[in-house]
């Protein structure tokens, strides 16, 4: 649950070159070892490479594919750096990313990994709606010049953005949200199947039951902090059992730390969900409770992202 990074207002379109949807990328020179910081790391499930293994990107690379331009402005809390308004971005969609690498996303599913232990999932339906670009350029600049984000810490080497966010689907009070890392430094394409079942509430629910409301909502927000064991972010250092054991046997807090973590750290960083109603949150801690199988746990942890 993080950092909102562009909303986009008075977008420009996207503008691609050469009908780079169409036309053929030029391949790309995958090395084994990396030769700079600002190399991009790409792993997992793409053709070609050994299974575990990790290549690298050179920036300079990445640029040589088709590239795509927007304007993003500031937009009420949305916009988390220090950038004037209104900014253009550019870089490369992840879309052509993966058919440059051979990668099908039918398949696979693109997960941006940040240096902070956060991670962005983009599941099929999401990228067919959004058409998330990893952004190579900000107003002309490298990331070396990138300003700092909101926080005070750096946004490279990769963050990733959209032209023209808008919202594609609605769960109770939860309502679609851009998935806009920064300080990305891998990009991993994983099954998306096996990754969000890592998740799936234990048993059996209806399809419109509060469980699997929860867990609708849980796979775009919660995920991209909290981890399942190997799945998803481990940014909060709260894992899924400490969450399910909170959601079982210390409701309010839970309750509390959804909507405003803050009141409970007052430096922490995940962004509170006021927005969600009573409905939402109980789909919400229903989801987290199937999890509970542990006896009632002491408070430790509570100084919660």
């Amino acid at each position: 649950m993080r950092r909102i990074l562009f909303l986009i207002s008075a977008s420009l379109g996207l503008l691609f070159q050469a009908n780079c949807m169409n036309a053929a990328p030029p391949t790309l020179n995958l090395s084994a070892i990396r030769h700079d910081t600002s190399d991009l790391e790409v792993s997992g499930n793409i053709p070609g490479v050994p299974t575990g293994s990790t290549r690298f990107i050179a920036y300079d690379e990445l640029l040589r594919l088709p590239q795509v331009s927007f304007k993003v402005a500031k937009d009420d809390d949305n916009f988390e750096s220090g950038f004037p308004s209104p900014t253009v971005v550019s870089g490369v969609s992840l879309e052509t990313l993966a058919r440059t690498l051979s990668v099908s996303l039918a398949e696979q599913m693109p997960v941006a990994l940040c240096s902070d232990g956060y991670r962005a999932n983009y599941p099929t339906e999401y990228i067919a709606a959004h058409h998330p670009v990893l952004v190579l350029r900000i107003n002309g600049q490298p990331p070396s010049k990138w300003p700092q984000s909101h926080y005070g810490d750096s946004m490279s080497p990769y963050l990733i953005s959209h032209d023209n966010f808008k919202s594609s689907f609605r769960i109770l009070s939860h309502e679609d949200e851009p998935q806009v890392p920064y300080a990305v430094v891998n990009i991993e394409f994983r099954n998306e199947h096996d990754t969000f079942a890592a998740i799936a509430p234990p048993g059996h629910y209806a399809p419109d039951s509060p469980e699997m409301e929860g867990y609708r909502i849980v796979k775009q927000n919660c995920f991209r902090c909290h981890n399942n064991g190997t799945a998803g972010g481990t940014m909060s250092h709260h894992p899924w059992q400490v969450l399910a054991a909170w959601a079982a046997y210390q409701p309010d807090y839970f309750t509390q730390y959804v909507l405003a973590p803050a009141s409970l750290r007052k430096n922490a960083r995940m962004p509170g969900n006021p927005q969600y109603d009573q409905s939402t949150i109980d789909a919400i801690r229903r989801y987290f409770v199937s999890f509970a199988a542990t006896p009632n746990p002491s408070p430790k942890g509570r100084q919660g992202q």
